[in-house]
């Protein structure tokens, strides 16, 4: 009876894994027909078969005139990666058309309908494709962690668990774009000085490979002695000449070299990320933008009724900066065995007096999740201020260095004109 038992258990999740995989199995056609008015229309539509794609059709009034199959790219798949922010304009999607009362599955089919971009479109297909083979959302998401980290799935479990999953994906979208701001002010902030100091160091390597050579066809008709500041740059300009090609390649391996050390080295990604904090103006940016990643990610998983515990766990990869994110997992490790979440604070040594008393206060009175909200907004508000300050202080300190850089070559290059000047008069 046992045997039979199983068998048959085994013979349900044969035939279900079957339908799931006929359910996946959907090829996307491109259409053209008529309307009732003759006029032409056309669209794409995934199914089956060609001959449901004119069955729907027909249904619609539009009499199909040509039905075929999308071609598939000869070199694997389209579309650009899908991004975070792809990810957060999902989210608000499907909270907004859920809250309005829209099913999921018909959420899924429109969100994926009006995706420009491939693998987008693919992923929510395949997801869709889940929750209709009875998946549950946080189990479908769950499969693509790239997109859908631990975070994010532990959020929608909760929702899923408490009834009120349309109001946790409201809040997800709101937590995604709070972090995509700040995400985007680091950046900002980051690649100003970046981007305007490589433009100087690409000015200065073409005065030198380009413009110094035939300064220096000019100086050897003067028949005198150069300056030393001019030979400096004479000498340089003959190095980057003749070895111009190593110096690319030791600057292109020297980038790759670093990026492969900090992917594969913690104790490498721990050095960076120290050294980070400690710079001037960008470092307090960075810790600015961790505290306040961790008070609102802490917040949106604590008020969505995850377990404080679990929720430190998610939090734990989700502060953009490995010194906090160490700092999470050995505030979750004092957490789960007893101590206050503001004692566990304090002991890191990261995070400022007022954070350790808000905590203290929120717990003290029940209202941890409002605290956190209120200490994410004060630090997104100084990520705010501080990135602007940083532009204004930066654009003429950069504009120094391009003065001094670009300038001193200029004036080496003329020295020996004014010194042959002055001798003439």
């Amino acid at each position: 009876m046992a045997t039979t038992t199983a068998t048959a258990r085994a013979g349900i999740k044969t035939s279900a894994g079957k339908s799931r995989a006929a359910l996946s199995k959907m090829d996307t056609y491109v259409w053209v027909g008529l309307d009732k008015r003759g006029i032409r229309m056309k669209g794409e539509m995934s199914t089956k078969s060609a001959s449901l794609v004119k069955a729907e059709l027909r249904r619609q009034g539009i009499n199909p005139q040509s039905v075929k199959a999308k071609p598939k790219p000869l070199f694997g798949k389209t579309g650009k990666a899908i991004k975070s922010r792809d990810v957060s304009v999902f989210s608000r999607q499907l909270a907004t058309m859920m809250a309005a009362g829209v099913p999921m599955v018909q959420g899924f089919e429109i969100v994926a309908g009006g995706q420009n971009n491939p693998r987008m479109k693919e992923m929510l297909v395949d997801i869709k494709t889940d929750i209709e083979g009875g998946s549950a959302l946080n189990e479908a998401l769950s499969k693509y962690p790239v997109q859908f980290d631990e975070l994010y799935c532990n959020l929608v479990k909760a929702g899923e668990s408490a009834g009120v999953l349309d109001t946790v994906l409201d809040t997800i979208a709101n937590y995604q774009e709070n972090i995509e701001a700040i995400k985007g002010k680091i950046k900002k902030a980051m690649f100003y000085p970046a981007m305007v100091l490589s433009v100087a160091v690409l000015v200065s390597a073409i005065l030198l490979i380009f413009v110094i050579p035939q300064f220096e066809t000019v100086f050897k008709n003067f028949n005198a002695d150069l300056p030393a500041f001019t030979m400096m740059l004479v000498n340089l300009s003959r190095f980057m000449v003749a070895n111009w090609w190593l110096i690319l390649l030791i600057l292109i391996g020297s980038v790759f070299a670093l990026i492969t050390v900090y992917k594969r080295s913690e104790k490498f990604q721990h050095l960076v990320g120290r050294f980070l904090l400690k710079l001037p103006v960008i470092g307090e940016i960075l810790r600015q933008s961790a505290m306040a990643r961790f008070a609102r990610t802490l917040g949106v998983t604590f008020r969505a009724g995850v377990p404080l515990v679990e929720a430190l766990e998610s939090v734990s990869g989700a502060t953009g900066s490995v010194v906090y994110n160490e700092a999470v997992k050995r505030i979750r490790e004092d957490v789960s065995v007893g101590h206050q979440l503001q004692l566990a604070i304090r002991q890191t040594g990261l995070f400022p007096n007022m954070v350790v008393q808000m905590v203290a206060i929120g717990e003290e009175s029940g209202a941890l999740d409002a605290m956190l909200f209120k200490i994410a907004e004060f630090y997104e508000q100084e990520v705010n201020n501080a990135v602007d300050a940083l532009a204004s202080l930066l654009e003429p300190f950069i504009m120094v260095i391009i003065g001094v850089i670009v300038g001193g070559m200029v004036i080496g290059m003329y020295l020996p004109i004014f010194k042959l000047g002055a001798v003439v008069g």
